[in-house]
This record gives structure tokens, C-alpha cells and sequence, in this order.
């Protein structure tokens, strides 16, 4: 639902936090859950280390809503179901998190929304549609190499984000 966007980032930057550069993330240099990567993507030329902490939320705001936001065709999505899906793209990609609508919807995974997958969502039951959505991110995030790592977070993100997508529901 489009009125959810602003309440699913604040959501979401609270899980990703500010300014990070651990070696053993693949993500690598990452403020407000946008990689040095995505951001030199988004901002057309190089960044550097003092550019990476000075991001805001408002910077990345724009960002959040085109790559991930419109990328799940959120605004069309049901109320919880749109920031579960919104905060598992930031974390894996916009294609993964429609596979993993699709492949939870039992329908075919092709990693497009399109009017197939938003008809099968709407006719979902939301709290069953949130807690198959939510075994499937655990299943991907267990299957990782650095769950030995992050994996505690990890589980920990997807648990606080299926209780506010269960209270966002309508």
C-alpha cells in the first residue's frame, strides 16, 4: 500500500542501522543498509568512506523506493505483506523476494510480479501468506555460507519483521 512506504523504511533502517565495513560481509562498506556498490550505482560515480557515513535517510529514501519499493510493485501488495516483502528485497535483491513470494504462493518462481502474482497474493490469506513468506526467508538465510556468521541477525530480523507485518495487517 502506498501509504506504508514511509513506516516499512522506517522499519527497515532500524534493522540496517548506520555505517558498517566488516571484512567478512559480502556486502561490504554499507550505511542505512545500502552498499558503497549500490550507492556508487544509484549516484552514477565513485564514493568514498567519509561520503558512505554522511548518508541520511533521506538521501537513500529515493534509492529504498525505486530498487525495492516499485522494483516488488509494493504499492499493489496488501498492508504487512507489502514491508515484509520491501525489507527482504533490501536484503537479498527485488528478484529473489518475488521468487520467494512466488515460490511461497505455490506458483511458478520467475522472479517477475506481474498480475499473476499480485492476484494470487490479494487472494491469499495474509497471516498464512506472512508466516509461508517468513519459513521461506529462514530457509534461504539457514542455506547461506556466512549463517555461521550473521545468521543470528538474520533470524532475529525475520522474526521482528513477521510481528510488524502481522500488526500492519488490515
Amino acid at each position: 500500500m502506498i501509504e506504508n512506504f514511509e513506516k516499512s523504511l522506517a522499519l527497515v533502517l532500524k534493522h540496517e542501522g548506520g555505517f558498517v565495513n566488516r571484512k567478512d560481509d559480502p556486502g561490504g562498506m554499507t550505511n542505512l543498509g545500502v552498499t558503497r556498490n549500490a550507492w556508487m550505482d544509484w549516484v552514477k560515480h565513485g564514493v568514498d568512506e567519509a561520503t558512505m557515513k554522511s548518508l541520511t535517510k533521506e538521501m537513500v529514501a529515493p534509492l529504498y523506493r525505486m530498487k525495492y519499493w516499485d522494483a516488488c510493485l509494493c504499492n499493489q501488495l496488501p498492508s504487512g505483506v507489502d514491508y515484509l516483502v520491501f525489507d527482504f528485497a533490501i536484503n537479498t535483491g527485488p528478484s529473489r523476494a518475488i521468487k520467494t513470494i512466488q515460490r511461497a504462493l505455490k506458483i511458478t518462481a520467475d522472479g517477475v510480479i506481474g498480475p499473476v502474482t499480485i492476484k494470487a497474493i490479494k487472494g491469499a490469506n495474509a497471516e498464512d501468506f506472512i508466516t509461508d513468506f517468513t519459513h521461506a526467508k529462514e530457509v534461504f538465510y539457514r542455506g547461506l555460507s556466512t549463517f555461521n556468521i550473521f545468521g543470528k541477525g538474520w533470524l532475529n530480523r525475520v522474526a521482528d519483521s513477521k510481528k510488524s507485518a502481522e500488526e500492519m495487517i488490515v
